[in-house]
């Protein structure tokens, strides 16, 4: 198993559980994409070990301070056009407490064949416990799940439930990947070790 407590950045907090538990699945050097990125603490765990890492936020002061290694770009998610139209496509994409549903057909095409896409964000029920409540950032049940099924990706694992700690909160994960195009002759399906 992954220590997800081993060595945040300085200042930063350790990854979620999720992703570290998840990140064996990128290829070594991978360029990954950490979406609405926060303080970075997934960007920079994720360049730590050896990935090139692009962390988006609205937040300047945010994006400011990342450690070197990532790459940071200042965009506002939620208003105007999709700020990474022309990037080449990333081999994972990391979303965590963040919900804007209008950007998922941008990163399900962000995507490329073989990538993992990571996302765990809070879902209905969350309003009984605390923040976020508003309905427009809760996930409706197996709301994830469809919209993996809906942009063709394979659903590697999945959770909808309660989490007591760090605190408590009603939450999604998902983790699916988009298929590498198979050979014509392929008999089996490609295989993803579940253990890290």
């Amino acid at each position: 198993m992954i220590d997800v407590q081993a060595a945040p950045h300085a200042g930063l907090s350790a990854p979620s559980a999720w992703v570290a538990r998840w990140a064996h699945l990128l290829r070594p050097g991978a360029r990954v994409l950490d979406l609405a990125c926060g303080s970075g603490r997934h960007a920079a765990w994720l360049a730590a070990r050896g990935h090139a890492v692009l962390a988006v936020d609205r937040d300047a002061a945010a994006i400011a301070g990342l450690p070197s290694g990532v790459t940071g770009c200042v965009a506002d998610l939620e208003q105007g056009t999709w700020p990474l139209a022309g990037e080449a496509p990333f081999d994972a994409i990391v979303v965590t407490n963040y919900l804007h549903r209008p950007l998922w057909p941008h990163l399900a095409a962000a995507l490329a064949p073989g990538g993992v896409w990571l996302y765990e964000t809070f879902a209905a029920g969350n309003e009984t416990v605390g923040k976020p409540s508003r309905p427009d950032f809760l996930l409706r049940p197996g709301e994830l799940l469809e919209v993996a099924r809906t942009h063709g990706l394979r659903v590697i694992a999945y959770e909808d439930g309660v989490q007591e700690v760090p605190k408590t909160a009603f939450v999604q994960r998902l983790c699916a990947v988009r298929e590498a195009a198979a050979a014509p002759d392929a008999a089996t399906p490609a295989r993803y070790r579940l253990d890290p």
